[in-house]
């Protein structure tokens, strides 16, 4: 039994050092694709519009505001206790709008890229598939060597049809 348990770790081993690993930078490879300015503007857009939609609450807030300030002399204690709610519930509501637009903004971002890393993954697909890779990763700012033989980054980029210069 304990002979069995040796000849399945070696052979876990034996298979493991025969997979060729290799490491890719899905971060820059978006950054060279031309389809990020389309969703940059989208975005841009997106959050413009998200920026009237508060400057619309804001404007009927202070209209509110001054309304009350104006009447307030003639008003009774019911209608100064409506008006205090209606202020107070709008004050909620654009606190509310200015919390989740960050959010928003985030979702956004993930539904106009997901076609990008759709892109990216599928060409990823193919070079590894191709150069006979068993794993790839996503480098990252801890990775501190990556033999460029094993670096799939630009040739992703030529799957895509994107060439950089040697700088980049």
């Amino acid at each position: 039994m304990k002979i069995l348990k040796i000849a399945v770790f070696f052979i876990g081993l034996s298979t493991f050092a025969q997979g060729k690993v290799g490491a890719v930078d899905v971060e820059f490879i978006l950054s060279k694709m031309p389809e990020l300015t389309t969703v940059q503007t989208e975005l841009e857009t997106y959050g413009k519009q998200l920026d009237i939609d508060l400057n619309k609450k804001v404007d009927e807030y202070k209209k509110l505001v001054e309304e009350y300030k104006q009447g307030e002399a003639a008003f009774t204690e019911e209608q100064k206790k409506e008006k205090q709610a209606a202020l107070i519930n709008l004050d909620k509501d654009i606190q509310k709008f200015q919390q989740n637009g960050s959010k928003l903004m985030d979702i956004k971002q993930t539904e106009a890229l997901k076609p990008l890393y759709k892109k990216i993954g599928e060409a990823l697909d193919k070079v590894a598939k191709a150069q006979n890779f068993t794993q790839v990763m996503q480098t990252t700012q801890d990775l501190v060597y990556l033999d460029p033989a094993y670096d799939l980054t630009v040739p992703i980029l030529l799957e895509l049809g994107i060439t950089i210069t040697a700088e980049e």
